[in-house]
């Protein structure tokens, strides 16, 4: 299987992770979530697999634009939803390895899991 690193071109981390993966000649392919979209079943595997609560990005600017009763006792179901409405919610980057998904950028963690040489 691809690994696939999904996240938004103009992300800053997921511009750092691509280079990071581009210089140590990792494959892969990319998925923008504003422009390709994002299946509903996928977003709801992620957030079984990894906890919506590690999905979910509460620190942008999106989230403290929502209104308090959208960010108040956010389960599941409504987190899902949320993501779904704006993509920018989503923590980036969702780096698919095709057995495990991992969120946010950490050098160390890719370089074990992809078996790359650390050398920044």
């Amino acid at each position: 299987m691809t690994t696939v690193l999904y996240g938004i071109k103009n992300c800053d981390t997921v511009r750092k992770t691509r280079r990071w993966l581009d210089d140590r000649g990792v494959k892969y392919r990319f998925h923008d979530f504003r422009a390709d979209g994002l299946e509903p079943e996928r977003l709801r595997a992620w957030a079984d697999e990894l906890g919506w609560e590690a999905l979910l990005n509460r620190r942008g600017t999106t989230w403290r634009k929502l209104p308090d009763e959208r960010r108040s006792e956010v389960d599941l179901d409504q987190a899902i939803e949320l993501m779904l409405e704006q993509p920018t919610l989503i923590k980036r980057p969702v780096l698919d390895l095709g057995t495990r998904r991992l969120v946010g950028f950490d050098a160390e963690r890719y370089a074990e899991l992809l078996d790359c040489r650390r050398d920044d």
